[in-house]
């Protein structure tokens, strides 16, 4: 779709390099996040978000725009998003978590038939540092992986799913009726559907089934595109509506006393909610942390309005009265948007 985020490796000199979380670590209380970020643009978003001193920042998706089948160039961008101060601050300070989207991932709304995948993967990890002998180095069906904090009532379990590596290409709409949906600000790509129709290939349906097995009493979804809201002709789950409706009973059937979505990608925050029968589903996509979008589409599950100048998002966790408040601040540091889970 649009555009979208990253991060930096840099070293400090006064400041030892924060590590990657470990598979399993320590309890947090708050976690921020964000999507879509251009290397060549100015990044004054990073100083409330160090100001926050969050105890993990998790990447979206597009943080880079590489959109390129260079490899060298890939590379490059991602050195130039190390250069922007505010982002060394971060990785010397606070351990990261990150997903591709398309334009990281290496070109827009690319899927599994992009050429150069397994180049962008090794380019992206080495970035983000990922221990070289992670399974996310070699898997033969994407870069998804979890992460847990802390233990007992206080376990959190953070997914990360890959959405390019096996993603099927969507339907086209003709190219009329895209002319005709670009006035409702909607995109090109119809319902997508049939045996060989997928955003997250079968062997991560069965990896995300096992990890929803697992203990958790809070569980963040993360996914770089939105899940809830409809088909907006933009990339979204939606535009695959067997696997949102194969995710959403999944859910639904995972024990757990609280659970919701993190997504990027649109270039806007919003909340949406989801709601069928004692089933409730939250959502809060935030995007971008440089990119904006002046055209925000239609959502019937936005739950109160829509803020679309850079933000990011924050997740606090409140374990004294199980309470957990997810919010967007804008460039300034200021909320603009927020709800509150109980669990």
């Amino acid at each position: 779709m649009k555009n979208k985020l990253i991060w930096v490796f840099l070293f400090l000199p006064a400041l030892s390099i924060a590590k990657p979380p470990e598979h399993e670590s320590p309890a947090i209380s708050k976690i921020i996040y964000g999507s879509c970020i251009h290397q060549y643009k100015e990044q004054p978003i990073w100083s409330p978000i160090n100001a926050e001193q969050p105890d993990l920042f998790v990447f979206l998706g597009d943080n880079v725009y590489g959109d390129t089948e260079s490899m060298e160039q890939l590379a490059a961008k991602y050195e130039r998003l190390g250069e922007h101060e505010g982002l060394q601050l971060l990785q010397a300070t606070t351990p990261i978590a990150a997903i591709w989207d398309d334009h990281d991932y290496g070109a827009n709304d690319a899927g599994k038939d992009f050429p150069f995948k397994e180049e962008s993967r090794k380019i992206m990890l080495d970035f983000f540092e990922e221990p070289m002998d992670s399974e996310r180095r070699t898997r033969d069906s994407g870069i998804y992986t979890s992460y847990y904090f802390g233990e007992g009532d206080k376990r959190v379990q953070l997914i990360l799913m890959d959405l390019r590596w096996n993603r099927t290409q969507p339907q086209d709409q003709n190219w009329y009726e895209y002319l005709w949906s670009l006035v409702n600000s909607k995109g090109p790509y119809l319902a997508t559907t049939g045996p060989d129709a997928t955003i997250l290939g079968d062997k991560q349906w069965l990896w995300l089934e096992d990890e929803l097995k697992k203990p958790a009493t809070i569980r963040i979804m993360a996914s770089s595109l939105q899940v809830i809201p409809e088909s907006s002709g933009w990339e979204a789950w939606a535009v695959f509506p067997d696997e949102r409706k194969k995710l959403f009973n999944l859910l639904k059937g995972a024990e757990q006393k609280a659970v919701f979505l993190i997504s990027g990608d649109t270039h806007w925050a919003e909340f949406s909610k989801l709601k069928r029968g004692d089933f409730e589903l939250l959502e809060l996509t935030s995007s971008g942390l440089t990119e904006e979008w002046e055209l925000v589409s239609p959502n019937e599950h936005r739950v109160g309005g829509y803020y679309n100048k850079a933000n990011f998002g924050i997740i606090e966790i409140n374990w004294e009265t199980s309470e957990l408040k997810l919010s967007i601040n804008d460039v300034n540091g200021q909320e603009q948007l927020s709800q509150k889970i109980v669990f």
